[in-house]
């Protein structure tokens, strides 16, 4: 029965996923007029309100909010199969989507499978692990680069690299005297750290209170790049994984003698997704 409606709701998950009707006529090359009308067509049809109206822009009502939660994974499966056709030619073709709560390993990773597949779009954004835990969920993103990402149903996760937290000084600093410090030494320091749920601060502060060294906080900044700036400018110390570290004019990373402060990062992708060539073929480079 579903195939009555497809159009209908194929015209409306276009509608939904570009913010207006004529940028879904455009997205599924067809006339606006026809859009309009398939979508009013189901509209009718069930006697509900899916958009509100108003100009040039349309809104979702809750009704259209649920029922683009649930087409977002059906056109979504359908956009995954037409990936899997193009890529079915020794993956001559198709598009991987990567998000990561890391700038910097998302775009190491990106450079080394775009050399080992120069054919291959990629695709990478940058987020939150909530957000990108829903992208993989939603299938907007294919892979996740996520910190010890929570044991969630129908997830697959492979470890990909650990990393060492390292401590961020200005120039000139006592500590750029010293191969590493201990975590002792941050006693007395005053420290800019980011905001609470940070995995790089939380590893910091399970280090410091098992250490019993009371901690200073004099600062809480959301970016990893503005602690680096607050640093430079002498305004405290902070920390950030080896990886992240950017050498500033100013600046200095000096080791922390300290196992506790070490960070892993996992790939992810939906299990079900798992063996779809283009992201198999992402944690091949990964993982290989």
């Amino acid at each position: 029965m579903f195939h009555q409606y497809y159009k209908w709701i194929r015209c409306f998950h276009a509608v939904a996923k570009t913010g207006g009707f004529t940028a879904a006529a455009q997205y599924l090359h067809i006339g606006q007029p026809t859009v309009t009308d398939q979508v009013k067509a189901l509209e009718t049809r069930f006697n509900v309100e899916l958009f509100l109206r108003g100009g040039r822009s349309v809104r979702l009502t809750a009704a259209g909010e649920r029922l683009y939660a649930i087409t977002q994974g059906l056109f979504g499966q359908e956009e995954e199969a037409i990936q899997f056709l193009q890529s079915v030619n020794k993956l001559k073709a198709g598009l991987v989507r990567v998000g990561s709560v890391s700038p910097p390993i998302a775009l190491e990773l990106a450079r080394n499978f775009r050399q080992t597949h120069p054919s291959i779009e990629l695709t990478v954004s940058i987020g939150s692990e909530k957000s990108t835990l829903q992208g993989l969920q939603d299938f907007d993103i294919d892979v996740g680069i996520l910190v010890e990402p929570p044991a969630v149903d129908g997830l697959h996760i492979a470890h990909y690299r650990s990393e060492r937290v390292v401590a961020v000084v200005p120039e000139g600093h006592a500590w750029t005297k010293r191969s590493s410090i201990a975590t002792a030494d941050i006693e007395g320091e005053a420290l800019i750290l980011r905001e609470a749920g940070s995995k790089t601060r939380h590893r910091v502060e399970r280090a410091c209170q098992r250490a019993n060294v009371p901690m200073n906080c004099i600062m809480e900044i959301n970016s990893r790049e503005a602690i680096l700036h607050a640093v430079a400018n002498r305004m405290g110390i902070g920390f950030v994984t080896q990886v992240e570290f950017i050498p500033l004019p100013g600046l200095a990373a000096v080791e922390i003698d300290d196992e506790q402060l070490t960070i892993s990062y996992s790939l992810c992708c939906l299990s079900v997704r798992r063996d779809r060539p283009l992201i198999k073929a992402l944690f091949d480079v990964a993982l290989g």
